[in-house]
């Protein structure tokens, strides 16, 4: 049974209540990280923590410990959870106020809830589909205009998961006015002709931590990257499709709406952006 972290203590899984007053169970009224665990170490935890301050910032809630806190309360739950490779979830909600109301309280007034636990992923970085690639199907983009915030508003992703499920894909891109946005829990680009093309930060789009490695990396790399939105007509005639977040790594997409993308396997460079990070990631992790 796994600990986890409620609130200022450790506890078995099974012992962990929330309040039925919690905003974030009443409004989704909630922000929420995820950090990957290699080798018992954290990925880019810094990232990630300046994310959450922003995204805490973004909707007047205070943060419920310090960034130190934050560190050692991670540490301590990999150690506890005897962690190898996995994932570590965050979540800070508004609290539980006395009742229910559209209105949120003071942030001075009532404190913050925060959980956090673990899940085990035996073998993340050596996922099999990175070898043979994902599909993915295309869904209108029609969530809340502040996708910058990761808040745990997540409904709309979550049902597009299952549409894609439900044609025997992996996953689905989200697509507002012809132009691709992301994915249901990734960032996503194409490569045309050895450019690696994204969408640029906007509040169109999560700033995906793994995505400012990844682009950091490619640089490093002399990779050629052109920041712009991308048609879904682009993406199916690229040479290679991927997308990026914290779960995935660098993760190939071979198949769009069931046109091969390029020749249908995973392309050289999410291959070698994949390798890349994975090696640089394992040599910073904390």
């Amino acid at each position: 049974m796994r600990t986890v972290y409620v609130n200022g203590e450790y506890l078995p899984e099974n012992e962990a209540r929330v309040s039925v007053f919690d905003r974030g169970f009443l409004m989704a009224d909630g922000v929420y990280e995820v950090t990957s665990v290699l080798d018992g170490k954290l990925v880019d935890f810094d990232g990630h923590a300046v994310r959450l301050d922003r995204s805490l910032s973004e909707l007047s809630m205070r943060a419920p410990v310090t960034r130190d806190e934050l560190l050692q309360i991670h540490r301590e739950l990999v150690a506890r959870n005897d962690l190898t490779d996995g994932l570590v979830y965050l979540q800070i909600t508004r609290g539980a106020p006395a009742d229910r109301d559209f209105a949120f309280p003071d942030p001075d007034e009532v404190p913050p809830t925060i959980v956090l636990f673990t899940q085990s992923k035996p073998g993340l970085a050596d996922a099999p589909a990175a070898k043979t690639g994902i599909k993915v199907i295309s869904i209108d983009d029609i969530r809340w205009g502040r996708r910058d915030i990761k808040t745990v508003q997540l409904l709309y992703p979550s049902m597009g998961k299952m549409m894609a499920k439900a044609k025997g894909c992996d996953d689905a891109w989200m697509v507002e006015d012809g132009y691709v946005t992301e994915g249901t829990s990734n960032n996503a680009y194409i490569v045309k002709d050895g450019r690696i093309v994204t969408r640029p930060k906007s509040n169109d789009i999560l700033h995906g931590i793994t995505r400012a490695a990844v682009l950091r990396y490619a640089a490093e790399a002399q990779m050629e990257v052109d920041e712009r939105p991308f048609t879904l007509e682009e993406a199916k005639a690229a040479d290679e499709a991927f997308v990026t977040s914290a779960s995935t790594f660098v993760m190939p997409v071979v198949e769009i709406d069931g046109t091969p993308v390029g020749t249908g396997a995973p392309g050289p460079v999410a291959a070698r952006l994949r390798e890349i990070y994975l090696e640089e990631s394992r040599k910073a992790a904390i």
